[in-house]
């Protein structure tokens, strides 16, 4: 297959547009709606959702591996089929490690496990498509052999990892509206996806510096 090729600069700009497209959905919620993610966490996280889909879809879609064989529409059709299975697969590991399950944090469950799919299963439908191997790397995080994996892999466990130890407040007795699902949860995944995204540039260069280095 005919992975793309990514500079430094490419790869920059790439994660630059996913941060803006949080930032986009951040200024709406606040500056037009007057909300945010602790005083109405499930408006805030659909206006989140709906600027961070497109750009993380066509990002990722320019990115594809199989560059012959996949047309940049089909890479766009595998992100939105992978967008809600991903959603599916992050709300039942959100339920089964606690979350609430009552009627009033239905949307809110929903439009979080909306957003934890752009940042995990989405951008490697978009490059890998249906491709077994790809997605056993990546979930294992063994043997990335492209700066791509490392731009896939990396932002996506920080955001699993973010919402994990953004959990940790929620049972604590500090009686603080932000310590409710799925606001805290929220904040970690973002403040760790957003770490992802640094340390994969790091990881991307590297790896390009030591393959120029081999040739």
């Amino acid at each position: 297959m005919a992975a793309a090729e990514v500079g430094a600069l490419t790869a920059v700009a790439l994660h630059s547009l996913c941060v803006v497209g949080l930032a986009a959905g951040h200024w709406l919620a606040e500056g037009l709606c007057t909300a945010s993610l602790v005083t109405d966490p499930s408006q805030t996280l659909l206006l989140l959702t709906v600027c961070e889909a497109p750009i993380v879809i066509g990002v990722f879609s320019w990115l594809r591996r199989d560059r012959i064989g996949c047309s940049f529409a089909k890479s766009v059709g595998h992100g939105l089929v992978a967008l809600p299975i991903g959603a599916l697969i992050n709300a039942f590991g959100a339920i089964v490690l606690g979350a609430p399950l009552g009627i009033k944090y239905w949307t809110g469950t929903v439009y979080w496990s909306l957003l934890m799919s752009l940042f995990t299963f989405v951008p490697a439908a978009c490059v890998f498509g249906a491709s077994r191997l790809d997605w056993q790397h990546i979930i294992c995080y063994s043997k990335p052999v492209s700066a791509v994996d490392y731009m896939v892999s990396v932002p996506a466990h920080g955001a699993v990892l973010g919402a994990w130890f953004g959990a940790f407040p929620m049972p604590l007795d500090w009686e603080r509206q932000w310590q409710e699902w799925p606001i805290c949860v929220t904040y970690g995944a973002i403040f760790g996806y957003l770490i992802g995204l640094f340390i994969s540039l790091f990881f991307a260069v590297h790896h390009m510096k030591f393959n120029v280095k081999t040739e």
